[in-house]
């Protein structure tokens, strides 16, 4: 009898080649991995955090292409590294399905439907000159000083746990007030990495045995070396040759390569590198930042929007596609030289020390772009204040989606203005 149940349930298996044990051990498409990933660059509304849910739900619960152990080691790698942590979890995701086609179909799948839309924004704004003093895109200023409080406050509870990191985030903040510049917030982040080694102390990590995404360690180390070298060399060849495109290419470059915590960080180095050269105007950069937050995809489609809107040898729609992507190459080279590496990484008490020191002073340096350019820029009475108080209500407390904020507080910029 039980010779018999057990014939019958090898031949139920047999006859269901698509089970979900199965789909998650045959190999994928490109065409596969990009259609997935474009539902999702369509949909995922909220940010990193929500994006990463939603992805759990997609690959682990439906799809079974890992189990909730290796993801959750995938997440944590990618809030380890520099960079978009959800398109960098996306990204090894879709490497690990289809190799390297797979990466490419999972980043653009869900860039681009953001992307997208940011660009057809910029070109609007650039070509209806009104449109930039309107009240709707005062309202877009006035909601990302609340979009930017809530990031500093969640942060801060996550990262700023303790005294020691407190502290850090304060001098991070007030290096990047009194040298507002690029250097101010590199300098800040380098500080955070200095005090974190020597002054944090911290727990280690589990061991924990790593999923095979298919990348040697030759690979990995060889994609950790051009990301060093174009990190070091860029800023070398845009002082020598000293051309605009160069010099653009080189500040994007770095802006996702240092960006530690989260999307919202990238603000203010791209802030110090289009507004202060005169590439876009204060305005139009909140602007576009405060329509970053009603798309889904990932926040760092920013790039794309700025490419389009800036005045200089990039522009429009090849210049918001070209920064789309420089700005996602050094995401891209972390994580996919990291894996091979991850478990002995995450193992050093050095490293756990600096990054924790890394992310405490990031909050500093948001905290500090909160003030400046993003409150100078969009608080200017008691109205702008109320409206970006009663946001920042509704979007902590209230936990109303950020796009539906953002639409409900362009629609009261409007009436503002009439």
């Amino acid at each position: 009898m039980s010779q018999s149940k057990e014939r019958e349930d090898q031949a139920n298996l047999r006859l269901q080649p698509l089970s979900a044990t199965a789909s998650s051990r045959r190999p994928g498409s490109f065409m596969e991995v990009l259609l997935v990933f474009l539902k999702l660059g369509l949909t995922s509304f909220g940010g990193p955090v929500a994006h990463i849910g939603y992805f759990r739900t997609e690959f682990v619960e439906r799809r079974a292409w890992l189990d909730d152990k290796s993801y959750s080691d995938l997440v944590a790698l990618c809030q380890f590294l520099p960079g978009p942590a959800s398109s960098q979890v996306g990204m090894a995701l879709g490497l690990g399905r289809a190799g390297w086609p797979g990466a490419l179909g999972a980043w653009l799948g869900f860039t681009l439907p953001s992307a997208v839309f940011l660009i057809v924004f910029a070109l609007g704004v650039t070509q209806w000159a009104g449109l930039a003093q309107s009240g709707v895109i005062h309202g877009l200023k006035v909601v990302a000083v609340a979009v930017v409080a809530q990031a500093v406050w969640g942060m801060s509870v996550t990262l700023c746990p303790d005294r020691s990191r407190a502290c850090i985030a304060i001098i991070a903040a007030l290096l990047v007030l009194a040298v507002p510049t690029t250097l101010g917030q590199v300098s800040a982040i380098v500080v955070g990495a200095i005090a974190g080694r020597w002054f944090l102390q911290l727990g280690s990590f589990p061991s924990a045995e790593h999923r095979s995404y298919g990348v040697s360690k030759r690979v990995g180390a060889l994609l950790l070396l051009v990301f060093g070298l174009l990190l070091l060399l860029l800023p070398v060849l845009a002082a020598i040759v000293r051309q605009p495109t160069v010099s653009i290419i080189s500040s994007f470059y770095q802006a996702g390569a240092l960006v530690f915590g989260g999307g919202h960080v990238v603000l203010p180095l791209l802030q110090t590198t289009v507004v202060s050269d005169g590439l876009v105007t204060n305005d139009a950069f909140l602007a576009g930042y405060g329509a970053a937050q009603a798309v889904p995809g990932p926040l760092f489609t920013f790039a794309a929007y700025l490419g389009a809107v800036m005045t200089g040898p990039l522009k429009g729609w090849w210049g918001g596609l070209a920064l789309l992507v420089v700005i996602f190459v050094p995401a891209f080279l972390m994580v996919a030289g990291a894996l091979p590496f991850w478990e002995t990484l995450r193992q050093r008490p050095g490293v756990q020390r600096s990054m924790a020191g890394i992310n405490a002073a990031v909050v500093g340096v948001l905290a500090a772009a909160l003030y400046d350019p993003v409150w100078t820029s969009a608080i200017h009475s008691r109205a702008d204040f109320g409206l970006a108080l009663a946001a920042f209500g509704l979007l902590v407390y209230g936990r109303l989606s950020p796009a539906l904020v953002v639409v409900l507080a362009a629609g009261v910029g409007w009436m503002l203005m009439h």
